[in-house]
């Protein structure tokens, strides 16, 4: 891993976070408009929703360690918060890592 790489990671954090949570709030908030569906209903959609999420995050953001920031960065890939364009400027072993598919190798 390179040092410039961490750096990067360490300041791109809020970014993703508030990227991510201002899509999952407009998600939660449709949830909780949706006029097919009484208040009831909505509520307990809204609260399913929020603890996926709030796995989601806790998977992504809880161990945000230098030794683990690359599989950091495949949760955050898998979990839609990571676009491969977040990573233009990282080294390029770092974003083959992240973004390469094994599978187009074995093909």
């Amino acid at each position: 891993m390179v040092e410039s790489d961490w750096k990067k990671f360490s300041a791109m954090i809020p970014r993703l976070r508030e990227r991510y949570l201002a899509e999952q709030n407009a998600r939660v908030a449709s949830v909780l408009t949706d006029p097919k569906k009484n208040e009831t209903e909505r509520f307990w959609d809204a609260m399913d929703v929020m603890q996926k999420e709030s796995k989601t995050l806790r998977m992504c953001l809880d161990d945000l360690s230098r030794s683990k920031m690359w599989l950091t960065l495949i949760s955050m890939r898998g979990a839609g918060m990571l676009k491969k364009e977040d990573l233009a400027g990282f080294s390029e072993e770092l974003q083959k890592q992240v973004f390469d598919d094994p599978a187009e190798k074995r093909g």
